[in-house]
């Protein structure tokens, strides 16, 4: 696991980073504070980012009112920054987050903002899996803003992170809570889709690094963690660390597509089409990004493992909370 360094005294240059409230978006923040950034967190509800200042020295993060898609309110949340870092994304359509508006036309509003601002650094956080011809309509807006972003910054760093896991993450622990109440959980397409789960801590490192310029411009890095692991052999582990014994139940990608449109129309959204149609295809770091060393290796990042965090947050799953043990594999 990559150690973070020393904080450094703060100075005066200032990184506005979209986004920065969610999960991954209060590491880069912890990471940026931390190089000594003054950090501006751009968000739709600022009254709910009051748990990013402890982050940071006192009045060295501040959040501020920004929506994408109103280019009023990004242009004012970019004045004076000498960097910005665009987080926003969805899993999910829900009300007016459209994966058009959010993930394609998002990134270059916030790009062509900062360009008129003077902005010198830019990144863009997209997703292994970003493609003009994926059949998901997640990894195709995430192409689309990765170009839009580049067709303002052609010096724009790209990070594409595999599935991030930490302690609030959406996918170890959906899963664990699943087990907690379900006999049985779902091995979608047969759980042979395979993943390359990377710390959220590692991923803020990437980003911190990418500000320092030690990021090669226009090339999209892709960032996975140490292991390559099936669906199932991650819901296996997942069962392990939570102490459950549960069912692993196969569904085809038909069977599983035809219930996610039933569900997808339920609040929050447990399962959609276009989710079950990501999982059509393998989620890991590629072979041209190893040789090029567009990685977490290539920068000097040494990915932390599995099992070095996922413990310390999925125990209270167990029946009995910190005082249960995992099974043993």
């Amino acid at each position: 696991m990559a150690l973070a360094s020393p904080s450094r005294p703060i100075g005066d240059r200032l990184v506005t980073v979209f986004g920065g409230s969610g999960f991954v978006g209060r590491h880069v923040v912890r990471a940026l504070a931390k190089d000594g950034w003054r950090v501006r967190v751009a968000v739709r509800r600022p009254d709910l980012a009051g748990h990013l200042q402890p982050l940071g020295g006192v009045g060295q993060i501040v959040a501020v009112q920004a929506n994408l898609r109103f280019p009023e309110s990004v242009a004012q949340a970019v004045r004076g920054a000498d960097a910005v870092v665009n987080l926003v994304g969805i899993l999910a359509e829900s009300g007016k987050q459209r994966f058009e508006a959010v993930q394609a036309k998002g990134p270059q509003v916030v790009a062509e903002a900062a360009k008129a601002a003077g902005v010198t650094r830019f990144v863009q956080m997209s997703a292994i899996g970003a493609d003009r011809a994926s059949k998901a309509q997640y990894g195709r807006t995430k192409a689309a803003g990765e170009q839009a972003v580049l067709d303002t910054f052609p010096d724009a760093a790209i990070l594409r992170p595999s599935i991030v896991f930490g302690p609030e993450d959406d996918f170890f622990n959906r899963f664990a809570a699943m087990a907690r109440v379900s006999p049985a959980l779902p091995l979608i397409g047969g759980g042979t889709t395979r993943f390359q789960p990377v710390f959220v801590g590692d991923v803020a490192q990437t980003v911190a690094k990418a500000l320092r310029g030690e990021v090669a411009a226009g090339l999209p890095y892709e960032l996975g963690g140490p292991e390559v692991l099936t669906f199932r052999q991650i819901l296996e582990y997942v069962l392990q660390v939570t102490d459950r014994s549960r069912l692993l139940l196969p569904l085809p990608f038909g069977l599983a597509k035809a219930q996610a449109k039933i569900l997808q129309l339920l609040p929050n959204a447990p399962l959609t089409v276009d989710q079950v149609t990501m999982l059509e295809t393998d989620n890991v770091v590629s072979e041209e990004a190893r040789a090029a060393g567009r990685t977490l290796e290539g920068l000097g990042i040494t990915p932390a493992p599995i099992e070095a965090v996922v413990p310390s947050y999925l125990w209270r799953f167990r029946k009995t909370g910190q005082f249960g043990k995992a099974r043993e594999a």
